[in-house]
């Protein structure tokens, strides 16, 4: 068969193959196995699964995947190849957990940090001389800011320096880091992959052979290997990503453009819409400009967290990329009070967007932001 579409991948890549298989890869609750057989202990050689979510992830972006048990796990397999002393460039706008933990390694003496705007696209050329990991996240978490990926990984780069890009947001059907000169892409799974606010789980993928002996070894040894029930639950997620992706982004954009006519929001953050900063890079690297929007609102954190109190259908809750549509007031979460204090982070569900749009209306008019 010539080679599949990524919405016909997402389907039937990992499946098993056999006849009498079962259609879907078993949940197997096991932590060891008969000795004899390629497989030993869980933490070591993996559980039945694992292969299905790495091989599904791995053929979207074009590399071989490593499965984790959460983002940060997968974040932090990529610092345990650092070694002593190593210059670590970060984006100013940037997921808290991974801030902190480059953080708390320079407050111990082990590497220096550096910070640039995502949008320096200038200065991460610079920074590729001698970075010795330079950590991209496009687009950005919350502001939305997109990277000059296609400039920025194809600039010459110190020997052994290590490229990464924070996928989680775009996905890998809107852009695939690896294609365009990245080292390493990595998703938080608990995110969009899995899709619904059911599970912890990461994936690094990378195409540099040499690095996958170390990431594997750090899942070991750091024993952050995913769950056997959370795995189960990725696949089966992944399988529907295009259409739910598809649905949250077409609402995405619906919602951004009637926000901005808004007269009670300040300011609104979306790819997709001309007046965002980095619209036009967006444009020329994003396959679509997803389901994550953050705006402003008038009468500062007050408004916003009673905005967001008194929202029904979308649920007032943390993390995104569900089927379900969640906002928060990110200022308010310990660590990210450099943001705006009136900035809401929206992850635009599945729902109607009719509905979304009464329920915002609703939300308003009873928390008296205008």
């Amino acid at each position: 068969m010539s080679k599949l579409t990524p919405e016909s991948w997402l389907v039937s890549a990992g499946r098993p193959e056999q006849p009498g298989d079962p259609m879907n890869e078993p949940l197997v609750p096991a932590s060891n196995f008969t000795l004899g057989g390629d497989r030993i202990y869980t933490r070591d050689t993996g559980a039945p699964g694992w292969e299905s979510l790495e091989t599904i992830v791995g053929g979207l972006e074009g590399g071989e995947a490593i499965a984790y048990s959460s983002g940060m796990a997968a974040a932090a397999a990529v610092f345990d190849q650092l070694s002593a002393g190593a210059r670590i460039i970060l984006p100013d706008d940037c997921y808290h957990g991974v801030s902190e933990l480059a953080r708390s390694g320079e407050a111990k003496g082990l590497w220096q940090l550096g910070r640039l705007a995502v949008d320096d696209t200038e200065g991460w050329v610079k920074a590729c001389a001698d970075g010795d990991l330079l950590w991209l996240e496009s687009p950005s978490n919350p502001l939305l800011s997109v990277a000059d990926l296609k400039t920025i990984c194809a600039a010459p780069r110190k020997p052994d320096s290590i490229m990464v890009v924070d996928n989680t947001f775009a996905t890998p059907l809107n852009q695939q880091p690896l294609q365009l000169g990245a080292d390493i892409a990595m998703h938080s799974a608990t995110k969009f992959i899995g899709g619904h606010s059911d599970l912890l789980a990461g994936v690094l993928v990378t195409n540099q052979p040499a690095l996958v002996p170390g990431l594997r070894k750090s899942r070991v040894i750091k024993g952050a290997t995913p769950g056997a029930l959370e795995v189960f639950l990725a696949v089966r997620g992944l399988r529907t990503l295009a259409l739910r992706l598809a649905k949250a982004q077409e609402s995405a954009a619906r919602l951004a453009c009637w926000l901005e006519s808004q007269d009670w929001v300040e300011r609104v953050r979306y790819p997709g819409l001309e007046s965002h900063s980095t619209h036009e890079i967006a444009a020329g690297q994003l396959g679509g400009f997803g389901g994550m929007i953050s705006f402003d609102v008038v009468g500062g954190a007050r408004a916003a967290d009673a905005l967001c109190h008194n929202v029904q259908l979308i649920r007032h809750a943390t993390s995104l990329g569900s089927v379900e549509s969640t906002m928060e007031r990110r200022g308010a979460v310990p660590g990210q009070e450099h943001l705006p204090e009136s900035l809401i982070r929206l992850s635009v569900g599945i729902e109607s967007c009719a509905d979304l749009l009464t329920d915002l209306e609703q939300a308003v008019a009873q928390s008296k932001v205008v």
